[in-house]
């Protein structure tokens, strides 16, 4: 039997997940071309596909993911469910369907106006990351500007979103759950004069113990969503908790940890969870 990361880069979080046990399997880390000519059927996938760098939509190889399925590999974080994350337009839908506090959210195109919005906004790629092309509106002049300099990107095509601000804190908490189980968690704080929470924006991360009302949000989000295992972004509001996003291929460090260990926490509640634990997400999604 065998286990296999599904990923095109070596990032110490699929380096780390590979390195793990699965019980009874090899653990490995695949491109999802290697794993399309090396898995065979019993065997284990973990898809952790990111977007790609050129945010405009998922890395290559999602295709293959579905192929994998079809050929009797058990496939965690199935192409629908990552999809679903990383498309943050259909990601706001889910989550709003299913009652989950989250900020409006409308589609980014040319004609965008702030109709039944309220300012400032947060604009962004409709598949973005590390903070990039993540910007603050606070009028429409603003937002059209914005969007006048974003036309030249390889991700507008794709499109973006358009969001209502939840009063930034300069800091977040991600909660990292895996089938069900919060396994690590930790509050991201910006870094001096900056306030989007991006670790690649010099923000820091550190340990943090997840409340109890916290761990019940991140779990809903991630069942909307169906996703096995994913970061959940979470911010206080003056309502109680908001979840900014659903991370499909998100980064973890060893001080995330709510154990020993949150790498072989994520896999060890994989293996036992039943091969069918979510439901809400197991069929296609809407776009």
């Amino acid at each position: 039997m065998e286990f296999a990361v599904l990923a095109h880069r070596p990032t110490e979080t699929n380096a780390a997940l590979a390195e793990r046990e699965w019980p009874g399997a090899r653990s490995r880390l695949l491109s999802p071309r290697e794993a399309l000519l090396q898995l065979s059927p019993g065997d284990v996938a973990l898809n952790r596909l990111d977007v790609s760098t050129q945010l405009d939509g998922v890395e290559e190889g999602l295709w293959i993911v579905n192929q994998l399925e079809a050929q009797g590999v058990r496939v965690l974080n199935r192409a629908p469910a990552l999809l679903a994350a990383h498309d943050k337009l259909i990601t706001a839908r889910l989550l709003n369907a299913a009652g989950i506090p989250h900020p409006r959210t409308r589609r980014l195109h040319a004609r965008t106006s702030l109709g039944g919005l309220t300012l400032p906004v947060v604009v962004k790629p409709r598949f973005g990351s590390w903070g990039r092309d993540v910007e603050l509106c606070s009028d429409a002049r603003a937002l059209t500007d914005y969007m006048k300099r974003m036309q030249k990107r390889a991700w507008w095509r794709s499109g973006g979103v358009v969001q209502e601000l939840v009063p930034p804190r300069s800091s977040d908490l991600r909660v990292i759950v895996s089938a069900g189980q919060p396994v690590g968690a930790a509050v991201r704080l910006a870094a001096p004069g900056e306030w989007r929470t991006n670790v690649a924006l010099g923000a820091r991360s550190i340990a943090a113990t997840p409340a109890p009302e916290t761990c019940k949000l991140a779990i809903a989000a991630t069942r909307a969503l169906g996703i096995d295992l994913a970061g959940v972004d979470l911010l206080r509001d003056d309502d109680g908790w908001v979840v900014l996003e659903v991370n499909g291929a998100v980064d973890m460090r060893a001080h995330y940890a709510l154990g020993s260990d949150v790498y072989g926490a994520a896999l060890d509640s994989l293996a036992r969870s039943p091969s069918r634990w979510l439901r809400s997400g197991d069929d296609a999604v809407p776009v």
